[in-house]
């Protein structure tokens, strides 16, 4: 059994694409006069809101954290082609004429093969916390050869870690087939020491040698749209 299918005959749910689109501003956006940069961003929270209306969207600060990225929408629909026409409308604002995307990362959410207690946080009802760690990541094809068996007794290895901090909430999710990644990472914490706790201890872990990259990994804050539009300058 591999990591990205289950054996189960039960009734397949509707499927949730996850895009994770990262934006650089372009310093001529400084320049823009004070009034037109105010209804530049009232334009486009009244877009990220008629967008929530049809999937969830979250919005997030890279500021001063990134020097290839500004900002982060997070997009949970249950098609791509809705993330496609919110990024399309994005362009079309005055403000999206002002960014250029630096990271574009897609996945879909499956079930684990290796516990079905892990439920990821965008599929409850709980509310975002305040930073969200994301990264690609991507196993050697050597993981995938070993059997089943033996991957799953170096994941649970890997899950009893990851219960050591309750405070940080999984978004793992699946890129096979549709990105160059395995797998999106979403940490969401409200502290990001623990996080960085949590990241060590996985290092010791089996499943750590089997690991080809993590990386870019992107801290990015919890803001509404118009806050981050006025943090730009």
């Amino acid at each position: 059994m591999s990591e990205a299918t289950n054996d189960s005959n039960q009734q397949k749910p509707s499927p949730t694409f996850l895009n994770f689109s990262f934006f650089k501003v372009d310093p001529k956006w400084r320049w823009l006069n004070e009034i037109g940069k105010e209804e530049a961003a009232k334009e486009f929270a009244s877009l990220i809101e008629v967008a929530n209306t049809k999937m969830k969207v979250r919005t997030y600060s890279t500021v001063g954290l990134r020097e290839d990225a500004d900002l982060m929408i997070w997009m949970i629909s249950d098609s791509v082609e809705k993330t496609q026409i919110l990024t399309s409308k994005i362009y079309s604002t005055v403000f999206g004429k002002y960014v250029t995307p630096s990271y574009v990362f897609l996945s879909a959410a499956r079930p684990s093969v290796y516990s079905s207690k892990i439920t990821p946080g965008f599929m409850t009802d709980e509310q975002p916390l305040k930073y969200v760690i994301v990264y690609p990541f991507v196993k050697s094809r050597d993981w995938y050869l070993l059997p089943f068996e033996e991957r799953k007794k170096m994941m649970e290895e890997h899950i009893v870690v990851g219960r050591r901090f309750p405070q940080v909430r999984l978004n793992t999710t699946a890129s096979f087939g549709l990105d160059d990644q395995d797998f999106m990472l979403a940490f969401e914490s409200t502290d990001l020491m623990v996080f960085q706790e949590l990241i060590m201890a996985l290092r010791e872990t089996q499943v750590s040698k089997y690991v080809v990259r993590d990386t870019p990994m992107i801290v990015c804050v919890n803001k509404p749209i118009d806050e981050i539009i006025k943090s730009l300058g």
